[in-house]
């Protein structure tokens, strides 16, 4: 590695701690920046709310250049721009909403060499004039957002994002990076190969995201069950996903009616409508949003506190992406799905307009979206699953399953074996309505028309009503004991079922509707975050934020997160310095911020007689992210005494990253001796360098010996000194 132009961790955190207040990197984030600032192809998969964007943004200050970022969405693009604005970073987008004056000046930008961050639409890019003008560029590199559009794999598939394939050709030396929250292997081989990725970094996150509290609930009295939410979380914001428009109206309107704040959100509004009640949603003048799957994809709000899905979205891969947008600050959030038969059939009618070679992978995602609604398996470890992943612990505590929220019936085998044998009987001709009813003991003309009251099975379930048998069924169908064959959907018997009826395995099957009792669970979950804080004085620093995002006209989140306002409400400082020491508080957020709220701070403690300016240390913090799984494959190699060389080449990954899983072990495991990695000549001068600057940082260091020792080697030793 080329000592002049390290690949140097500490500059990565130098710059999130000075501009964004955050002091640790989260999973895998050291990873992706150093596969930028290393000039290696990246496709990053991280969960919504990872830090995505952090891994293109922090290395493009630590690069001479610009760094092009294209992304899908011009909401998107201004939200991200105003972020990084108020961080006092120097970034701009170019669209077809942006003022003549303002594209000047980020051109200007370009040419002159302080704009840092460049943000384009894919078909504003392609364009041969676009391009022209970057090639004439001092271009870093090149940050694709949303980066599973590119794929025809994919559940968002963007015809536009395919032209993007021309990059590798204009810009040949270029790194490219790709970026999503949500790519199943298929996609992430699809995304690599269409923009030719030269021996990439494939870095895959864990899918799952723990903050978040699972619960599916099979569709009863629709508006009660979403009031149930919304009275969980006054005052906090929300999505409210339905699957037609007119669902949308009715439920807003219904919202409204009973004194809820709720906007509808669908493409039959106007233009001028969906932009007003998008900015009063991002601005936190409205509580909730109700909208078909048009609203979201581009919307940076960090605070969405809940995500109620009244309709069933139309794949697994929506799901996990539609209800990642609540909880991005890492705060404790909850998704609720309302499950519907009615809503499967009317995506399946809509998946037959599709091409043929489309049908397949949409229904098969849509086949496992109805299996996770109709588990009884931990709904964090069915989600990751079906990416490919496994969770360590069997109980995730932050879903239904987990929660103690469904209910087991006890006799779930002799159940099971009358649902079964009713099939058989009825020669599995028969939907999942119609078998339910006989099993009832209906009285339904068809039922008596059919001589069906005649079978051994008819009302074997007459003490259950229609609606638990009809749940059953689905619960069956989703354990892969029954099977819906054909166009109408016919029950059949699988090879499963038939040990069902052997009594060789045994069903899980559920109540149909939650215990009240439960919701004491849910309630404590979701309570988590909030120790320590003083809710009087978050509400009264949240009017603050909200006064100050309008004054600049930006987002309020742009202003501070919720995670550091409740830290601010939590730790109560009345000074700058303990200002400053606030997670979330970068240089400029704390110069453009930091005299307001610490006289508002200081006038409501002195009020109400409150203690300020706490110590951090008491209270409970979140944990640091452990070392990744790459990481600890490492660790057992370095225990054999391998070298990095080989270590790395083993992993197939980068020696600067084997480096960083190196520092990892040398602090995990308290390790004190440099020797086996450090030449014995340098070992001294570096130790020496490191009493005379101190340990903090490395840049120091490596100046002190003139820029002679590679950075790695200074990492290594003082990973070590202060592990003694």
């Amino acid at each position: 590695m080329d000592a002049a132009m390290p690949v140097d961790t500490d500059s990565l955190l130098e710059k999130m701690r000075h501009y964004w207040g955050y002091d640790r990197f989260r999973p895998l984030q050291r990873e992706a920046m150093e596969a930028v600032l290393a000039d290696r192809d990246s496709v990053v998969v991280m969960p919504t709310g990872g830090g995505k964007s952090l891994c293109y943004q922090v290395p493009s200050l630590c690069k001479p250049g610009l760094a092009v970022v294209i992304s899908p969405l011009i909401s998107l693009m201004k939200d991200q721009v105003d972020a990084l604005t108020a961080c006092g970073v120097q970034a701009a987008c170019v669209n077809s909403t942006v003022p003549v004056a303002e594209k000047r000046r980020a051109a200007e930008g370009v040419r002159e060499g302080w704009l840092k961050l460049l943000y384009l639409a894919p078909e504003r890019l392609v364009t041969d004039r676009t391009l022209d003008f970057l090639q004439s560029a001092n271009v870093s590199f090149l940050a694709i957002d949303e980066a599973h559009c590119i794929s025809e794999w994919g559940h968002d598939f963007r015809p536009e994002y395919r032209q993007l394939k021309v990059l590798r050709d204009r810009f040949p030396n270029l790194a490219i990076h790709c970026y999503t929250a949500t790519a199943t292997e298929q996609v992430r081989h699809d995304i690599a190969r269409q923009l030719e990725l030269r021996n990439h970094d494939l870095l895959v996150g864990s899918f799952d995201r723990p903050n978040l509290s699972f619960q599916v609930q099979r569709r009863a009295d629709r508006l009660s069950q979403i009031r149930e939410v919304l009275n969980r979380h006054r005052g906090e914001s929300g999505i409210i996903y339905c699957i037609r428009r007119a669902d949308v109206e009715e439920i807003a309107a219904q919202l409204n009616s009973l004194g809820y704040n709720a906007r509808p959100y669908h493409a039959g509004l106007s233009d001028v409508q969906r932009k007003t009640n998008q900015e009063d949603f991002i601005q936190d003048r409205v509580e909730t949003i109700v909208a078909t799957v048009a609203f979201g994809m581009g919307i940076d709000k960090p605070n969405v506190r809940y995500v109620v899905h009244a309709g069933m979205p139309k794949s697994l891969e929506n799901y996990q992406q539609e209800s990642g947008r609540a909880g991005r600050d890492g705060l404790q959030s909850e998704c609720v799905l309302l499950y519907s038969s009615g809503d499967l059939m009317l995506w399946k009618r809509m998946l037959d307009d599709l091409p043929p070679e489309a049908q397949a992978p949409a229904m098969a995602s849509l086949d496992a979206l109805d299996k996770f609604c109709v588990s009884v398996t931990c709904r964090h470890q069915a989600l990751v699953g079906y990416f490919g992943q496994t969770l360590e612990s069997d109980t995730c505590q932050a879903c239904d399953v987990c929660l103690g929220e469904v209910e087991m019936i006890p006799d779930a085998l002799v159940v099971g074996q009358k649902i079964l044998s009713c099939v058989v009987r009825l020669n599995e001709r028969f939907g999942a309505d119609y078998t339910a009813k006989v099993l009832n003991g209906s009285k339904d003309k068809r039922i008596l028309e059919m001589r069906h009251d005649q079978l051994s099975t008819y009302g074997l379930l007459t003490d259950h009503p229609v609606s638990a048998i009809r749940d059953w069924i689905e619960q069956l169908v989703g354990q892969s004991m029954l099977a819906k064959t054909g166009e109408y959907n016919t029950l059949a018997v699988t090879q499963l079922g038939w040990q069902v009826l052997k009594g060789e395995v045994e069903p899980k099957l559920i109540k149909s509707r939650p215990q009240s009792s439960s919701t004491s669970a849910r309630a404590a979950k979701l309570t988590d975050d909030w120790a320590g804080v003083d809710r009087g004085l978050f509400d009264d620093l949240r009017e603050l934020r909200k006064a100050e995002a309008e004054k600049q006209a930006v987002p309020a989140y742009v202003v501070f997160g919720d995670a550091t306002l409740r830290d601010l409400a939590r730790l109560r400082p009345t000074t700058i310095p303990s200002f400053r020491r606030v997670k979330g508080v970068g240089e400029k957020r704390c110069l453009d911020f930091g005299p307001q709220f610490t006289q508002r701070i200081s006038h409501y403690c002195q009020q109400h007689e409150l203690t300020t300016d706490l110590d951090p240390a008491p209270f409970v913090q979140s944990p640091e992210p452990g070392p990744s799984s790459p990481a600890f494959k490492a660790f057992d190699l370095f225990r054999e005494g391998l070298p990095v060389a080989e270590v790395a080449q083993r992993l197939e990954r980068a020696e600067s990253t084997t480096f960083g899983y190196l520092a990892d072990f040398i602090r995990h495991e308290r390790v004190t001796d440099p020797a086996p990695w450090v030449e014995p000549k340098v070992l001294p001068q570096i130790e020496a360098a490191a009493e005379a600057c101190g340990l903090e940082r490395l840049k120091p260091i490596f100046e002190h010996l003139d820029q002679s020792v590679p950075y790695e080697a200074i990492r290594i030793v003082t990973a070590c000194l202060r592990n003694r």
